[in-house]
């Protein structure tokens, strides 16, 4: 039999420890990768291609993600939820956010792990902005990222074709940019903060992908969100794509 000394010394043992177990931070899981799409109206307005990466990424495992950016936008009806947030901005461009200095705050709110960056489209217009300057826009771009976090992962597209009807120089003033794109990328990126380039123009038809030759329709979307993909899953892993040898964007025919 225990003796009444050593029985209280037991109680008070046994209190002690439920004392202190109470007090002891519950263990949480690991916080979500923070994942920002960046864009104008290609990634806003609807921008069905998040839904369908959100969805591609649920299903094959890539659950611990947090879509992120001042727009809840949920407007994609496929049958099944995605999360919506993003930081597309219809009529954007990239010259116009970076001599504003709009991806600041975005940054500051939304606090990605990684960038998901499809911009340049409206630069395009009129044939008045030359790819210098695009690029030097993203490079300020970049530069704003990496001073929110020095560990920012960025997946900067070869942005999708463009043949609108108004626009006689569009097309081959993408064909450039894209061109320019990976060079770009290659100088400016670092073990810390990669740049991964992903080839959303090879295989983008403006005809049969885009109901105006700009803005992509529910085919477009999935040509996008299968482009996007294997780039983004590998950042999951924490395996940065080695940079590879990129086609060379031609001309898209009128």
């Amino acid at each position: 039999m225990l003796r009444r000394s050593h029985l209280y010394a037991l109680l008070t043992a046994l209190l002690l420890a439920v004392t202190l177990g109470a007090a002891l931070p519950a263990t949480s899981a690991a916080a979500p990768v923070r994942i920002m799409p960046l864009g104008d109206s290609i990634t806003a307005g609807p921008g069905c291609w998040r839904a369908m990466l959100w969805h591609r990424l649920q299903t094959t495992g890539y659950t611990g993600i947090d879509f992120v950016g001042s727009d809840p936008d949920g407007g994609c009806n496929y049958g099944y939820t995605y999360d919506g947030d993003h930081e597309g901005h219809g009529g954007y461009s990239a010259t116009g956010i970076a001599d504003q200095n709009q991806l600041p705050p975005w940054l500051a709110a939304a606090r990605p792990d990684i960038v998901l960056m499809h911009l340049g489209t409206n630069d395009m217009w009129g044939g008045y902005i030359p790819t210098s300057s695009v690029l030097a826009a993203y490079t300020k771009l970049v530069g704003q990222m990496r001073a929110n976090n020095p560990n920012m992962k960025i997946i900067v597209a070869q942005i999708i074709p463009m043949n609108p009807s108004g626009c006689p120089t569009c097309a081959a003033s993408v064909t450039a940019l894209d061109n320019a794109i990976p060079g770009w990328a290659a100088g400016l990126t670092t073990a810390q903060s990669p740049i991964v380039v992903v080839d959303q123009w090879t295989g983008f038809n403006t005809a049969t992908d885009t109901g105006d030759g700009v803005h992509p329709n529910d085919a477009g979307f999935q040509k996008m969100a299968d482009r996007w993909y294997p780039a983004l899953a590998r950042v999951l892993d924490g395996v940065i794509p080695p940079a590879t040898p990129t086609p060379t964007p031609t001309p898209t025919p009128t």
